[in-house]
């Protein structure tokens, strides 16, 4: 027994010899202690957390040629080889970025993804907004940074023209992307947004990937393959329309077919113009979508369209005449892109676009016959070094030819061949989960004045809190002029915007709020060498637009209750055109103000939506009083109301009124080109064809699952 115990207790003093204490402290980069660390010896079970001083210790035999790992949410794992028994070992883990807890650049872009968590305005936003008639820029107008120009329904942003925002669809360039109207009404988006999946709406300071756009760019990001066969049918006052969705493995296919005539519409509804034959078209859209791998997606895109309209435009001077007006378009635009992972570092999108619109007006004795020819090709690379560090580089050509022929008793043809090519190098940088910066430049030539340019963006953000951060935007941007321009001079340079921009942005649980301080500085604006000989230029026109947005947006508060308010103020000025000195345009007004609220109602099963727009009064030229934009339209006032009813499952009724209250909103005011006898020239004020726009559809699903409907759509 005796023999047995001394045994024992010498095997017990050797084994204590062979245990050693392993110990020392985790902090981050900035020297703050971590708490609640793991820290364990690699393959075994050995380890400890640390405490509130970021210090560890624990005992553990055999240590000899292991390592020491330490592993924490939110930083990256270390490992430290244990090269002595007696070394106190101390780790300093670095800070892992991720999407769910990075900074977001917000300064000028306003986002709605159906992948991200910071969304502003979401995809379903756009189509449920009263006052919009389902028309992606009519929702968009109920943004901080535009100006309500209902004479064009174009996107006007921030002191600039309508021309001034581009359209890109899955990072492509979609040339004359409005449908044609009658003069002095608002033209409609050729995209209906039931397409999208998600929407990119930047006022400013957007990445150097995009170009030829001076204040704005409207990115559309298509649906991927569709999960669902459905058919969809949509009986309405103004036309009617089929579509089809048939999905497979790994692909998708989806057709439309769709009829407008405001005949019968016209004959309820007055209007202020006479028509010969009220606006028709017919418009056909065909998608295919191809998963080709597990990360590479294939996506074919075609909008074919016809429209055509004929009225009568009273003369200004003699009333009773009547002018004859003819509008007439073919459109055709194709796209396609594709996009793959091609590693865990490596990506490729690329793509091309291609337009052709034919476009035919023609007052009394005077037309204007203009054939459009555009394409977009484009190859970026995405680079992923670390989740700190990611490159973005590209190549891209976009091309416009464009033939017109003028016929004012005499026939003047005009055209031009336009191709521009650019490089894009930017690149984001992390340098913690709550500090980023991106850094890109934008190099462009034109082959019309064989002018090179280089554009420089810049922009950081940083997380003041939990839910609240700061980002700032710097970038130049230039653009093609007018096209009448190019025509008249096609060595014409670019004109160029810079802009500078401020914001704060706080989030949380369906609310949000964001306030933005911007400049832009225009130059190289296209001026008249001679105001009565509006066909020469001179590049030398320039201008500025400074501003304050306002946002705030809650869906939490009130059970089923949306509601978004927004506010700009502007203050702008440009020399240009035919502009005697510095003006505020006639398309800019002060302040703008939109109040959206939708609610649903569970018990009627039906979705109401109410929106109240302003806007002060604007600008324009009044011939018979001294000085140059010395009038004043009335503020503008809107009140526009829908519902959508879920009558069953899959049959939606949807109602809508503009403009409710009936105001005689007045855009400006057109005048006669010489004065009268008394040396007065006659006018008219520019009013919406109609004081309210009154829609009625039925929406029909069909679908072997019964939880499928439109009402997304409405």
């Amino acid at each position: 027994m005796k023999g047995l115990l001394t045994t024992t207790l010498l095997f017990l003093t050797c084994f204590s010899y062979g245990q050693v204490t392993i110990s020392g402290q985790v902090a981050d980069k900035s020297g703050e202690p971590l708490l609640g660390v793991n820290v364990y010896l690699k393959g075994t079970y050995d380890g400890a957390t640390t405490d509130i001083n970021g210090e560890f210790s624990f005992e553990s035999y055999e240590v000899d040629s292991l390592i020491l790992v330490a592993s924490y949410i939110g930083f990256h794992t270390s490992e430290l080889p244990i090269e002595s028994k007696s070394q106190k070992l101390n780790f300093i883990l670095k800070e892992e970025i991720s999407h769910l807890n990075a900074v977001v650049i917000t300064a000028g872009s306003f986002n709605a993804s159906d992948e991200s968590k910071r969304e502003v305005l979401k995809p379903l936003d756009i189509v449920t907004t009263a006052g919009a008639t389902a028309d992606i820029p009519g929702a968009l107008n109920t943004l901080p940074g535009t100006q309500t120009v209902g004479e064009t329904g174009r996107l006007f942003v921030r002191g600039g023209d309508g021309r001034e925002t581009k359209t890109f669809i899955d990072g492509m360039l979609v040339h004359n992307e409005y449908s044609p109207s009658a003069p002095n009404t608002p033209g409609r988006s050729r995209f209906s947004p039931f397409m999208f999946k998600g929407t990119s709406f930047s006022t400013g300071g957007y990445s150097a990937e995009y170009g030829q756009a001076l204040s704005s760019a409207l990115v559309l990001n298509s649906k991927d393959v569709a999960e669902n066969d459905r058919t969809d049918i949509s009986l309405m006052s103004v036309g009617a329309d089929i579509s089809t969705t048939q999905s497979f493995e790994n692909s998708s296919l989806a057709g439309k077919v769709q009829y407008t005539n405001l005949t019968p519409y016209f004959a309820l509804v007055s209007q202020n113009l006479r028509w010969n034959k009220a606006p028709q078209e017919y418009n056909g859209n065909f998608a295919y979508r191809w998963k080709t791998s597990k990360t590479g997606m294939l996506k074919v895109f075609t909008n074919v369209s016809q429209s055509s309209m004929d009225l009568y435009e009273s003369d200004i001077r003699n009333p009773e005449i009547d002018l004859p007006v003819v509008v007439s378009n073919d459109y055709l635009h194709f796209n396609t892109s594709y996009r793959e992972l091609l590693d865990d570092k490596w990506g490729v999108r690329t793509g091309i676009s291609f337009t052709r619109s034919n476009d035919f007006a023609s007052l009394d004795q005077s037309s204007i016959d203009q054939n459009l020819s555009g394409f977009h090709t484009k190859v970026t690379m995405d680079y992923q070094h670390s989740d700190r560090l990611a490159l973005v580089a590209g190549a891209e050509v976009i091309g416009r030819s464009l033939y017109q022929t003028l016929n004012d008793g005499e026939s003047f043809d005009q055209e031009f061949d336009e191709r521009i090519g650019a490089s894009f190098v930017e690149t984001e940088m992390f340098a913690s989960s709550a500090l980023a910066f991106k850094a890109g430049v934008r190099v462009e030539h034109n082959n019309l004045n064989d002018n090179i340019a280089l554009d420089p963006r810049l922009s950081a953000a940083y997380k003041t809190g939990e839910h609240s951060q700061v980002s700032v935007a710097y970038g130049q941007f230039r653009q093609a002029p007018a096209t009448q321009i190019t025509l008249s001079d096609k060595a014409s340079l670019h004109e160029k915007a810079t802009h500078y921009i401020a914001n704060y942005q706080w989030l949380n649980e369906g609310m949000s709020f964001r306030v933005e301080v911007y400049e832009k500085k225009y130059d190289q604006l296209a001026k008249y060498t001679n105001i009565y000989d509006p066909g020469t230029f001179q590049f030398t026109g320039g201008g500025y637009a400074r501003g304050l947005d306002l946002f705030w947006r809650d869906s939490k508060t009130v059970k089923n209750l949306d509601y978004w308010v927004s506010y700009s103020y502007l203050n702008t000025e440009r020399e240009y055109k035919d502009f005697p000195g510095s003006y505020t345009p006639s398309f800019a007004s002060n302040h703008n103000f939109s109040v959206v609220t939708k609610k649903f109602f569970d018990k009627l099963k039906s979705q109401v939506g109410v929106t109240y727009s302003f806007a002060s009064p604007r600008s324009y030229n009044d011939l018979n009083s001294e000085g140059f934009l010395n009038g004043r339209t009335p503020a503008y006032h809107d009140l526009s109301f829908n519902i959508s009813y879920l009558y069953s499952s899959q049959v939606i009724i949807h109602a809508m009124v503009n403009n409710v209250l009936g105001i005689n909103n007045i855009f400006g005011y057109e005048y006669a080109n010489t004065p009268n006898e008394n040396g007065v020239y006659a006018s008219r004020p520019i009013t919406p064809a109609a004081k309210r726009f009154i829609f009625l559809g039925v929406f029909i699903t069909l679908s072997k699952n019964k939880g499928i409907n439109q009402l997304p759509n409405l």
